[in-house]
């Protein structure tokens, strides 16, 4: 490895994926650091990395392109970027509903996730934002399963970013959200329901246990068409899957819903049948010139 330079090297945003930055430790079972990086992420293929440092997409932090045969320094951090191969279109728009000079307001469609992982890097909302706006910085200040659709927040910038992300930490973020799931009239409406959550079996999906309750949320009653119904769903706590959890204790679970009560896995290219909820609407004091914003969603769920 060649000598650092003095000036210091910032990682280019390229197609809208921003470096990710990983830290060699001081020793390694491994000769190269193309080696120690298929040992340290053994879910990666080998080849993908392969294919990484032959594209260039591997830095120091001094700017300088790492090779497959680089020989291993620790005791450094290094830079590379996340492309996959292939990935499965997802065949819905998002909207920026608003913008600030702190953060954005935008509409995320149903099958679209927040963030790179797994098999979606350029499939994702923030990348597409990233590449829509050239915004770098742009960080989800909250997040919606990739079932969900509705209004979400992006951070423009690190230095109030924190403010945005305690508003929710501490619940001072009222939300709204609307859910098509079946009719029950013998249930009486509104309910305030309140139950202790874990997590279940499989793993990504979430359980009722005894014990104190961990989650609430206000559920309502806006309409009626034969055997199904609209809900309007307040949740004063945010745990994983709470609105999915609480309507199917009820015996309403949400229309489409893949994980309850029975987990159905589907192919990652079928987009027919969207969860039946959206996040509709946020309302907050904004930290910054403490003015009360409320943002809805643009999309509806229809009965």
């Amino acid at each position: 490895m060649n000598k650092p330079f003095s000036t210091v090297f910032i990682p280019p945003m390229i197609d809208g994926v921003s470096a990710s930055k990983v830290f060699l430790p001081l020793k390694s079972q491994a000769n190269t650091i193309y080696e120690h990086l298929t040992q340290q992420f053994p879910h990666i293929n080998a080849n993908e990395w392969m294919q990484r440092f032959e594209d260039g997409l591997v830095y120091t932090t001094h700017g300088q392109k790492l090779r497959v045969d680089s020989i291993y320094e620790g005791n450094q951090h290094i830079y590379y970027y996340r492309f996959l191969p292939k990935e499965t279109p997802v065949p819905f728009e998002h909207h920026i509903l608003h913008e600030t000079d702190e953060f954005l307001v935008v509409d995320k469609p149903h099958f679209l996730t927040m963030s790179p992982t797994g098999q979606y890097v350029q499939e994702t909302l923030l990348v597409r934002l990233k590449k829509q706006t050239g915004i770098e910085t742009l960080t989800p200040i909250h997040r919606l399963d990739r079932e969900t659709a509705g209004v979400v927040l992006f951070s423009k910038r690190p230095e109030t970013r924190g403010l945005y992300q305690k508003l929710f930490a501490e619940r001072k973020v009222e939300k709204t959200y609307h859910a098509v799931a079946p009719f029950k009239p013998d249930l009486n409406f509104p309910i305030n329901l309140k139950l202790r959550l874990d997590k279940g079996e499989p793993f990504y999906t979430m359980q009722i246990v005894e014990g104190e309750p961990n989650t609430e949320t206000l559920i309502d009653l806006l309409d009626v068409r034969a055997h199904w119904a609209k809900y309007q769903l307040k949740p004063r706590t945010g745990k994983q899957h709470q609105l999915r959890v609480h309507l199917n204790h009820l015996g309403i679970p949400i229309q489409n819903d893949s994980f309850y009560p029975i987990v159905q896995h589907k192919s990652d290219n079928d987009f027919t049948a969207p969860l039946q909820l959206l996040a509709k609407e946020i309302t907050f004091i904004d930290p910054v010139d403490l003015v009360k914003k409320t943002y809805q969603s643009g999309f509806e769920l229809l009965l």
